[in-house]
This record gives structure tokens, C-alpha cells and sequence, in this order.
């Protein structure tokens, strides 16, 4: 089958670009959308939405490479055309839904636990008073932005003292306890690729300190994507059910890295970066991305679901 897809990102970038390849060689049209571009214009087009290159018609299916920074209400505007793309039949990889559980850290967590998937302990809350009282009883824990990314505004806390004032966290504390490293100074952690239900590309991420993002300097090794570390990202990404997901485990302390019940998931990225990751992968990761997701497409087509 064919039709066109709107890839939704921010310009052409390294991502985009692989993608609209993989998704032009199986003989569809690829058109790059900014959601910050779309809206709802409910009355004035056939389908209620704004979406810039289909004028009243809609794409075959939609692939969210990129949300894009914005205020509260932007956010919300742009998350609510996803919604309302699903509404309308059009596949949504990854959906709203999915996005939304993923990019707030704390739901998360708490959907992690719920599905009894290993995780560190988390607190969300909206005072320093009970963000301190938090972090006397965890006197070595980390600060993270409650919609963060790559590494970026994390801090580490040693005592009560230091929790910031409201404004510098946008008025929400996530905190979890450290999770220190199997060997000192051996700063590491994994980092699993999940299309479709499956575990396709992994890496060993070597920090030059305890934040072992790439964008904050890291190295990468590869890893086999199997084993228990496979098999957590893969429960982890269904979970918040994330059509694809990059999936971030660390070992737990005293664990060899090896068997089940020692990983710990750190976190499930609705929208992953996975430049660094292609670099000690042999599969084609927008390849496999644009397989599993067209795939739903013309399943969805087939089935006459629009």
C-alpha cells in the first residue's frame, strides 16, 4: 500500500532525514511537519485540525519523532492534535498517550512499579519542605527535572540544604536515591532500543561522570540486545505502551550485570535520540522504525479503520 505519512519533527535533522529515506524506499510519500506549525480549526476543515501540507485531507499515519519545547499550553495544543489524529483513525507512532506517560518522569515511575518492573524509588512533590524531608531520609539522591531530557538540569543532593527554591524546578521536586556505581568511578548504564515489542539495538553508555548521557559526553559500547536487560526495555516500553522506546537501565550495586532482578529502569524516552547508538549498531535502526511502523499502517488501512 501506499499514502502519506506525517513526520512530525522540528527541521532536518540527522533523525528526520534517516527516517524519510526509510520510509520513501517502501513507497510512501514522507511530508516533515513542526507540531508547533499544527492546530484545530473545528468547522473550517473536514477534519477539525490544521495540518500544515494536507489541507482538508489526512496522512496515512502519523510518526512523532518530535513534540518540541513550548510553554504548558503549547505542549498541551500539540498533544491534543495527536489525540485527536487517533480520534480519526490515523495510526499515531508513538501516541499521544504514550508520549504523555513518558515525558512525565513520575507516571513513569509509578507505571513501572505497577507493572512490577524494578526501578529505583521515587517521590514527586510540589514543596521544598516535603522535598527536604524527602531527601533527609535519601541523604544521597538526585534532582531531576520533571520533563527533562538528555541529561540536562539533573542534580545530585547530599542533605536537606540543598533543595533548590521552587522556581528553579518549575515548582515540582522528582527526587530518587542514587544508585551508585558496581565499581567506583566505573560510571555506566545501558541503553536499550524497542520497535515494536522487540529489543533491535543496545549500547553500553560510559559516562565521564555519573550522568551518562551522550549529549553530556559519554562514550558508547556496543551491547547484544538480549538477555535480561532486552527483556525489561521490552516490558518497560509496554508499560507505558510506547510503540518504540529508548529504555535506560543501570546495574544495582553488588550485581554482576547479568542476571534478572539485578537491572534497575531508570527511565522510558517516548521520543529517543539514537545518532550515538547507530554508531555500534548493525542494524538500521530508522529502518526498523519505519518497518514496524508501516507495518500499522497498512494494517490499520487494510482493516478500513479510516
Amino acid at each position: 500500500m501506499t499514502g502519506t505519512i506525517a513526520l512530525f519533527t522540528d527541521g532536518a535533522d540527522w533523525h528526520a532525514a534517516r527516517l524519510e529515506r526509510a520510509i520513501a524506499r517502501r513507497g510512501y510519500e514522507c511530508r516533515r511537519v513542526p507540531l508547533n506549525a499544527c492546530g484545530f480549526a473545528v468547522g473550517r476543515t473536514e477534519s477539525g485540525l490544521l495540518l500544515p501540507g494536507f489541507g482538508d485531507a489526512l496522512p496515512s499515519g502519523a510518526l512523532v519523532r518530535v513534540v518540541g519545547q513550548g510553554s504548558f499550553e503549547q505542549v498541551t495544543l500539540r498533544l491534543g492534535v495527536l489525540h485527536a489524529l487517533g480520534r480519526l483513525g490515523v495510526p499515531v507512532y508513538n501516541s499521544a498517550r504514550a508520549i504523555e506517560c513518558c515525558v512525565d518522569k513520575c507516571t513513569t515511575s509509578f507505571l513501572l512499579a505497577r507493572a512490577g518492573i524494578p526501578t529505583p524509588p521515587a517521590v514527586a512533590v510540589q514543596s521544598p519542605e516535603l522535598a527536604r524531608a524527602a531527601v533527609e531520609s535519601w541523604p544521597d539522591c538526585v534532582l531531576k527535572p520533571l520533563f527533562g531530557a538528555q541529561g540536562r538540569g539533573l542534580r545530585r543532593l547530599s542533605g536537606p540544604a540543598d533543595v533548590p527554591e521552587p522556581e528553579a524546578m518549575a515548582g515540582v521536586y522528582y527526587l530518587q536515591p542514587f544508585v551508585p556505581p558496581c565499581r567506583e568511578g566505573a560510571w555506566c548504564d545501558c541503553r536499550i532500543f524497542v520497535v515494536g515489542g522487540r529489543a533491535v539495538a543496545a549500547m553500553i553508555r560510559h559516562g565521564r561522570s555519573w550522568i551518562t548521557n551522550i549529549h553530556q559526553g559519554a562514550s558508547c559500547e556496543a551491547l547484544a540486545p538480549d538477555g535480561a536487560v532486552a527483556d525489561l526495555a521490552v516490558r518497560a516500553a509496554a508499560a507505558v505502551g510506547a510503540d518504540y522506546a529508548g529504555v535506560d537501565l543501570i546495574a544495582s550495586p553488588g550485581s554482576s550485570g547479568g542476571s534478572s532482578g539485578q537491572w534497575l529502569v531508570l527511565e522510558v524516552n517516548s521520543m529517543p535520540a539514537w545518532q550515538g547508538l547507530q554508531t555500534v549498531s548493525d542494524i538500521d535502526i530508522a529502518d526498523a522504525l519505519a518497518g514496524d511502523f508501516l507495518r500499522r499502517v497498512d494494517a490499520a488501512a487494510s482493516a478500513g479503520q479510516r
